[in-house]
């Protein structure tokens, strides 16, 4: 270890000794009790996982799983409110103060025959056999109710380290579950730490069991990674040790892609870097995920001169349609894909802000939408600091153009046909029209003139057009 990691070590044992001294506040209440009522009991009873390494790095304990020495009969029988969630696995549920608390037997494991569950367990007495069949050292440590830390294989010295790394042999651990693969990056992402060597050169060598995955489950990690505070090194990672071409290889596609005078990156780099942006400045998984994907589809679109000069034409529209593919193969909602396409497919419409006239906002609000304008905005913030060539891009011409937007928001101009002061009743009425798509086009067409000319919605005056659109000045 070096001197650092010394002082990281010695900074935890001291964590670890203060946890001692005030693990019943630390502990919450309910959890406490479950574990002392096992305890008098007679059995042996620890936290475990997650909860152990959140406690020691300062971070806020999510769920709260204990491990015991006492079977699943005896769990029920010394609580009043339980589930069976996974008996025949040696997980019961206490429910307490509508609290749900998972107390799970000790147990050993057989082989993973389908990569995610094994074939058989088997209940044991000692906690450190419980440890040995987890992930990572640094969640196979386990704590007491008075806060004695159970440290077998080391997790501490990997926390002090900043290293993610497997109980026993990696390639073992990732053939049991593949989805510890996509779990050792995310933790990565979230925790600021490495991957240890062996375990990231066993990732590479079985980065191919991730197609036996569920998508859903994927999708899950893929998730927290996004959210995590590193995003945008957690995806490099997956693509260099090869996860990523398992289930999202078109963004694989843009690297070593060039750009154009525009871009100091290629288009691989460009996508990370306005990942990297945004998560600077949102915490949204929809805008991440924009982010990352708004160029998804440029080595699909790519053109060049004669000169050499690089082109993207039409880029954002074939991109939305690849990754909403990309998005519905890891089965996202219908809510978080239309929000990322529609972002995508409008992002570049703010290319040439400057010269825009307040008709063209106004269009631009009819496309985009008033709830996505912000959001939208924020993306071509993003997209530009990715680009490695702006070091303030559109942040003062951002502000100046969200006023003028708030301006032309407040003018109480039209922006859909809901806006109009005539509808499609009117229509039939003024202009001698049954129902069917003449009606709709007649009111795209007074939407378009009133975007250009809000003073052209009143009724008088769309009634009168309506007459001169449809022949219809014999109306009444």
């Amino acid at each position: 270890m070096t001197d650092t990691e010394n002082r990281r070590f010695a900074q935890l044992l001291q964590r670890q000794l203060w946890i001692r001294q005030f693990a019943p506040a630390l502990i919450p209440q309910e959890v406490s009790h479950v574990l002392r009522v096992l305890d008098s009991s007679g059995e042996r009873s620890y936290v475990v996982g997650g909860c152990v390494r959140d406690l020691l790095l300062q971070r806020e304990p999510g769920d709260w799983d204990l491990a015991s020495s006492a079977r699943p009969g005896k769990v029920r029988q010394l609580f009043c409110r339980t589930i069976p969630t996974g008996v025949e696995h040696g997980t019961v549920t206490v429910l307490r103060n509508e609290h749900h608390i998972e107390v799970t037997t000790f147990r050993t494991e057989g082989s993973y025959s389908d990569h995610r569950r094994p074939d058989w367990v088997r209940f044991t007495n000692h906690l450190e056999d419980d440890l040995g069949r987890r992930d990572f050292t640094i969640n196979a440590m386990a704590m007491d109710r008075c806060g004695g830390l159970y440290d077998p294989y080391h997790g501490l010295r990997a926390m002090a380290c900043k290293s993610i790394q497997t109980v026993g042999k990696p390639a073992k651990r990732f053939s049991e579950d593949a989805l510890r693969m996509m779990r050792a990056v995310r933790f990565a992402a979230e925790l600021d730490f490495d991957i240890e060597k062996r375990t990231e050169q066993a990732i590479r060598c079985n980065c191919q069991l991730l197609e036996e995955v569920a998508p859903e489950r994927i999708r899950q990690e893929l998730d927290r990674l996004m959210l995590s505070a590193k995003p945008a090194w957690g995806i490099r990672l997956m693509a260099r040790t090869g996860l990523l071409q398992q289930f999202w290889p078109e963004l694989m596609e843009g690297q070593g892609v060039v750009q154009n005078i525009h871009h100091a990156h290629t288009v691989w780099e460009h996508s990370v870097q306005t990942l990297s942006a945004m998560a600077r400045r949102s915490d949204s998984l929809k805008m991440r995920l924009a982010a990352l994907l708004h160029d998804v589809a440029k080595p699909r679109c790519m053109s060049a001169d004669e000169d050499g000069s690089r082109h993207f034409y039409n880029h954002h529209v074939v991109g939305a349609a690849v990754a909403r593919r990309m998005l519905q193969r890891l089965r996202y909602d219908n809510r978080t894909t239309d929000g990322v396409t529609h972002l995508i497919r409008h992002h570049m419409a703010l290319h040439h802000y400057p010269q825009m006239k307040d008709a063209a906002i106004r269009r631009l609000i009819n496309r985009v939408g008033v709830a996505n304008i912000s959001d939208l905005v924020q993306l071509r913030i993003a997209d530009r600091l990715g680009s490695g060539t702006k070091d303030t891009p559109l942040s003062r011409g951002a502000r100046r153009l969200l006023d003028r937007i708030d301006r032309v928001l407040t003018e109480d101009a039209a922006f859909g046909l809901g806006d109009l002061a005539v509808d499609g009743n009117d229509v039939m009425l003024q202009g001698g029209l049954d129902p069917g798509p003449e009606v709709g086009r007649v009111l795209e067409t007074l939407l378009d003139e009133v975007l250009e000319n809000p003073s052209l919605n009143t009724r008088p005056a769309l009634i009168q057009r309506i007459r001169e659109l449809t022949d219809g000045s014999d109306q009444q």
